[in-house]
């Protein structure tokens, strides 16, 4: 039964998804939910580093599997002994996506730094916001992005083609991440399609973090800087993501998400003590461009 709202009482504010939010929360919420989750997302992946010299970027992201897994499985709850055939083939897609994305960004983490990796891992969701596009500006997003991935690539002594190329296969997971989701989105209700994507991964990762912390026994200190990476990357970002986009429009999330690139050199800078040139600055600020214009032109193309 509709309602009707007196005009002495203006109406209540809507999140993304329609629903009525309390009074006192709206935009300016949603983006101090999202400030908190960039934030901590990258603030867990400069916590779990500091695990890396013990148990490995490997042994890091199956304890990161197995928190996502705990967390996601409580809030999804999937019933999975309901789900049909055409429901696992994109939940087992994601699956793979899932382990291969966090082992290849926090190896390349490992290698060429959190702000380097975390803004090439950005041209994944800039990939599939251009994709198809025949308009100037999404070509000139493109343009742009292609130099400045040319200027971090640049040749130096010091160069690490194969991190460099970790954070790009980080990106290229993190674009079929974003399609295999709609298409679970579509075929599970709510969260029961990413938990047990979640699940599967975290048992995909029992042999691999057994083995590793088998070979490579952790410290109390590494243990828990891994646990608490799950936490503030899956967990923290995860609830705070959902609380936000219940609050602002969904194409202002996606181009308030290009700021994490930043976040994670000035992590990196606080966290790690790692430095970028003036140049490697000049590229992120480039590429959170690129990634902002292009979502905010699809934005209006689907408007």
């Amino acid at each position: 039964m509709k309602t009707e709202t007196s005009p002495a009482s203006p109406p209540r504010p809507t999140g993304a998804d329609g629903t009525a939010q309390p009074r006192g929360t709206g935009r300016g919420t949603g983006v101090a939910l999202m400030l908190g989750s960039g934030l901590s997302n990258q603030t867990g992946a400069s916590v779990a580093a500091l695990a890396f010299p013990v148990i490995g970027p490997a042994g890091v992201v199956a304890v990161r599997q197995w928190v996502a897994a705990v967390i996601l499985g409580a809030v999804g709850r999937p019933r999975l002994r309901h789900f049909t055939a055409a429901q696992w083939r994109p939940v087992l897609g994601l699956a793979l996506v899932f382990a291969g994305m966090n082992l290849s960004l926090y190896t390349a983490i490992d290698r060429i730094g959190l702000g380097l990796a975390v803004t090439l891992e950005f041209l994944g969701p800039l990939t599939v916001a251009l994709a198809g596009s025949r308009r100037r500006i999404d070509l000139a997003a493109a343009g742009a992005a292609a130099g400045a991935v040319a200027v971090l690539m640049r040749p130096t002594p010091s160069t690490d083609y194969l991190g460099i190329g970790l954070a790009l296969l980080a990106a290229a997971c993190w674009a079929c991440y974003i399609l295999l989701n709609r298409t679970v989105g579509t075929r599970l209700p709510g969260l029961e399609g990413s938990a047990a994507a979640a699940i599967v991964s975290a048992l995909l990762y029992l042999p691999v973090g057994a083995w590793v912390l088998w070979h490579h026994p952790p410290t109390p200190t590494a243990l828990g800087c891994a646990l608490v990476a799950g936490v503030l990357s899956s967990a923290v970002p995860f609830l705070a993501d959902l609380l936000a986009l219940r609050r602002v429009p969904a194409h202002f999330f996606g181009v308030f998400m290009s700021v994490n690139p930043v976040f994670a050199a000035l992590v990196g800078l606080a966290v790690l003590g790692q430095r970028l040139d003036a140049l490697a600055w000049s590229a992120i600020a480039v590429i959170v461009a690129a990634n902002t214009a292009a979502v905010s032109t699809a934005h209006r193309r689907t408007r």
